[in-house]
């Protein structure tokens, strides 16, 4: 079959083929930035090998295609192909070709003639770690890095140190669908060369939900029902008012099932669902094109840049995007639901224009366009960085300093990973790859599943260790069930496309052990137990113990729910293989788990067993609690009293104890607490070298002033036996000599005229003392306190002990006030003396009578 030249001279990235010749020869490197529908993906490598455009017929170079998605992989390497007149791989007939191949984890199809060879940025990343230096491959094409994947930029790093240490006449092309090329161009030191689009114009209609409630923003995976009926209502009037078929973006599967489900049979169109896990007949047929009946396809973002799908004339815009978030202290990972950023709207309305003018539903408000992000988050600020972190190990960078990458990653999330990755043997103490680190970066899987991969082999069986880690690879269909046993028997006799790529995968990582395909080890134990083992070594910090119900306690210290009608709810012990955490939930919740016993949960968390003796102060007993205990993480499996503990602990136990419940734990008697008045009256009038006595400061200073008693205390009840104002003597200022004049300054009680010593209290912003007004006659100032600064606030009772006036001034209250008082209680309390002139008079304690006897018998 010929080279169909007439769509290839139809591709607009042809003319500028010539500048990215030159760019490579003469710099080894460029940033290719053309639109989509320009023939970036496809063109582009057929030229860089020899194969079209200006080279073709000249000498033949291995072109090597990284492609982030399985889907645009196969779908680059069939239009490849198509345009050579050949069959991906290579075939059986004359004119097969096999020029172009793909490789995907699992799936291979290249021919010994292969020249372009169309691969995931997984493999290629698989392939540098095994051989850093490409042997055979000349060209290597990272196709839409703008989408910031995680495997493309670490791809893009490992080949720059490649091309400066090993092999710099690897010629590197970074291309990119938007016109942000800048980063790129400094990062790979290389000039931009721009193709000119392909898109014919786009109309905007904005769409945004106008229903009688507003629609809630998405958390998690949840998005509001209101916003998906009224973009199925938005495709209803697409299919009313445009021609051509329509391409709806969605976040995820689950929102394309709902709206799907919605539509039913819109309009007489057919619909189709494309998403990573769609099958390959579903995918063969949306990129086929129609067969004369309207289509609309509802997509994921893998139909942003990565697939062109034929005969769309309309797209409708949710404004949604799935986002990988990992909670690190939970050991949680999970996808978030996010606006779109305008580069993806943009690529999104640009699908529209691909084959003649379009238009583009936006399902939210024009006014919100510009306030939507740029671009998308870098996968490297907000995943899991576990494989990221064993790669850079084996690469020999363990920090990850020295690569080149668009964005550093974060150094909390590093630490997260390195400390996963020494737990489960990956890398030594100073992070660097070990051997069995090694072994597991060979495996093609995330590092706690290749662990659990070589650990159960030995145990369950190669066979049984590689069919539930393929199981655990690949998140199954949530209608299989959340038992993994259940949903392991499913796949082993299911039809669907899940099925078909679990069975792949069980293959290839049982090819992968030692023992080759079919190898079984040790015969292993029953279905049961091997899945639950398989999962509790990858997790085994979410192996979790019942707590009553459906609620569970990971050694993580996460709780977690099962879901309603559950079969696993009778399990006193799990391993927890998915979970997720939404926002603002109190507790996890189990997607996938497998029922475990405690020996099988101790012996894969066995790191996080531990004996110790604990020491603290409970909240709820609000004493000090001391116990031997016996934990897995955060789990406790036994515990027991402690009868002679650690003095040291116990102390810091008391001490938090104060902090927690304050100084009233101790004992303050009538005195104590007169004396920490006096103080803090001090403190507040003169200052230093008078302490503070609040309740903060105390607490800041208890081991100074609680030295002898937090030495021999053990319980709550020792504190409580404390004179606390014996001990707050200890802070009085003895060496400055101040703590003697404290009675001076600040006395207790105070002598009145009649001969009583009345206690003053200092309770309040001023000191008072309270005296009944007889005993008061004669005395015409009361004492200033604080060396002369305060005066004594003088709060004159009636006979009864009642407040009869208040005065800072004797003199003037004898003057002016003391008639009226006389007035009103001389009647009320007769017994009592009442002299006109209170100046002059004999002060008493007593009643006029007992006061002229006392005075006889004193004559």
């Amino acid at each position: 079959m010929p080279l169909r030249t007439d769509a290839l001279r139809q591709l607009p990235v042809r003319t500028v083929l010539p500048a990215l010749e030159e760019a490579l020869g003469t710099r080894g490197a460029a940033v290719l930035c053309a639109p989509p529908g320009t023939g970036k993906t496809t063109l582009v490598p057929l030229a860089l090998a020899g194969l079209a455009g200006p080279r073709e017929g000249a000498p033949v170079r291995r072109v090597l295609v990284a492609e982030p998605r399985r889907i645009a992989v196969r779908a680059a390497a069939r239009r490849m192909a198509w345009l050579l007149g050949e069959t991906v791989g290579g075939g059986a007939g004359p004119d097969a070709g096999g020029r172009v191949g793909f490789t995907v984890r699992g799936e291979r199809a290249v021919g010994p003639g292969c020249l372009v060879e169309v691969v995931t940025t997984g493999v290629l990343l698989q392939r540098l770690q095994r051989d850093p230096e490409l042997p055979g491959v000349d060209t290597v094409v990272l196709d839409e890095c703008h989408e910031r994947h995680l495997d493309a930029d670490t791809a893009a790093a490992f080949l720059l140190d490649v091309r400066a240490a090993l092999r710099p006449e690897l010629r590197l092309v970074a291309a990119s669908a938007t016109t942000d090329a800048g980063a790129w161009s400094r990062l790979l030191d290389a000039p931009v060369v721009e193709a000119p689009g392909a898109s014919h114009p786009v109309r905007v209609v904005w769409a945004p939900p106008a229903g009688p409630r507003p629609v809630r923003p998405a958390h998690g995976t949840w998005v509001d029902p209101v916003l998906l009926e009224h973009v199925a209502d938005v495709v209803r009037r697409a299919l009313r008012e445009e021609e051509g078929d329509v391409l709806c973006f969605l976040p995820g599967a689950g929102e394309i099932a709902r709206v799907a489900a919605m539509l039913g049979d819109a309009a007489g169109a057919e619909v189709l669902r494309v998403h990573g896990r769609a099958p390959a007949a579903v995918q063969d047929a949306v990129l086929a094109g129609s067969a004369g009946r309207r289509r609309v396809v509802l997509a994921t973002a893998v139909a942003e840049s990565s697939l062109t799908v034929p005969g769309v004339r309309v797209v409708v815009d949710a404004g949604l995007s799935r986002e990988p978030r990992t909670d690190h202290a939970r050991g949680l990972g999970a996808l978030a639901t996010v606006r779109a950023s305008r580069a993806s709207a943009r690529q999104r309305a640009g699908r529209a224009g691909r084959e003649a003018p379009g238009v583009v539903y936006r399902c939210w408000p024009e006014a919100e366009h510009d306030r939507l992000p740029r671009f998308p988050s870098p996968e490297i600020a907000v995943a899991d960085l576990t494989a990221f972190a064993l790669r850079a190990a084996c690469w020999g960078d363990p920090d990850a300093r020295a690569l080149a990458l668009p964005d550093a990653p974060p150094q909390g999330a590093m630490a997260a990973a390195r400390e996963v990755l020494r737990a489960i043997g990956a890398v030594d103490g100073d992070g660097r790859a070990t051997e069995r680190g090694k072994a597991m970066a060979s495996l093609g899987l995330r590092p706690r599943l290749a662990r659990a991969l070589l650990d159960a082999a030995p145990l369950v069986g190669v066979r049984r260790a590689a069919e539930v880690v393929a199981l655990l690879s690949e998140e199954p269909p949530r209608e299989y069930g959340d038992e993994v046993t259940a949903v392991w028997r499913t796949a082993r006799r299911g039809r669907d496309a899940y099925a078909a790529r679990w069975r792949r995968e069980a293959r290839r990582l049982e090819g992968a052990l030692p023992g080759g395909p079919g190898g079984q080890g040790s015969a292993g134990a029953a279905d049961d137990a091997a899945a639950g083992l398989v999962v509790a070594l990858a997790f085994p910090e979410r192996v979790a113990r019942s707590r009553g119900g459906r609620a569970y306690l990971m050694a993580s210290g996460t709780r977690a729910e099962l879901a309603p009608g559950s079969g696993l709810g009778d399990a006193s012990w799990l391993a927890v293989a998915v979970a997720d955490r939404p926002v603002g939930a109190a507790s996890a919740r189990i997607r996938l788990a497998a029922a475990v016993d405690e020996d099988t949960a101790r012996e894969a968390a066995g790191a996080l067993y531990a004996k110790a003796e604990e020491v603290g102060w409970s909240a709820g007993r609000r004493d000090v609690v001391a116990r031997r205990v016996e934990r897995l993480g955060s789990i406790e499996l036994s515990s027991g009293p402690l009868r002679d503990p650690d003095p040291a602990p116990v102390r810091a136990a008391l001490l938090e104890g104060l902090r927690r419940e304050g100084v009233g734990l101790l004992r303050w008697t009538r005195e104590g607490e007169s004396l920490r008045q006096r103080l803090a009256f001090l403190h507040r009038e003169l200052g230093e070298p008078w302490p503070d006595v609040s309740q903060e400061a105390l607490l800041a200073r208890a081991d100074e002033w609680l030295e002898g008693v937090l030495g021999s205390a053990r319980q709550r009840a020792d504190l409580e036996r404390v004179d606390a104002g014996r001990l707050l003597g200890a802070l009085l200022p003895w060496a400055s000599g101040d703590a003697a004049r404290l009675e001076e300054l600040a006395p207790e009680r105070i002598e009145v005229p009649s001969g009583s010593r009345i206690r003053v209290d200092y309770g309040g912003e001023r000191p008072v003392l309270a005296v009944k007004l007889q005993e008061l006659f004669g005395w015409q100032e009361a004492p200033r306190l604080a060396g002369g600064r305060v005066p004594l606030l003088v709060h004159l009772l009636s006979p009864a002990g009642r407040p009869a006036a208040v005065t800072a001034d004797l003199a003037s209250f004898w003057r002016d006030g003391y008639r009226s008082v006389r007035a009103e209680l001389r009647g009320r309390y007769p017994k009592h003396p009442w002299p006109e002139d209170p100046a002059t008079a004999e002060p008493t304690g007593r009643t006029a009578a007992a006061a002229r006897g006392a005075a006889g018998r004193g004559r």
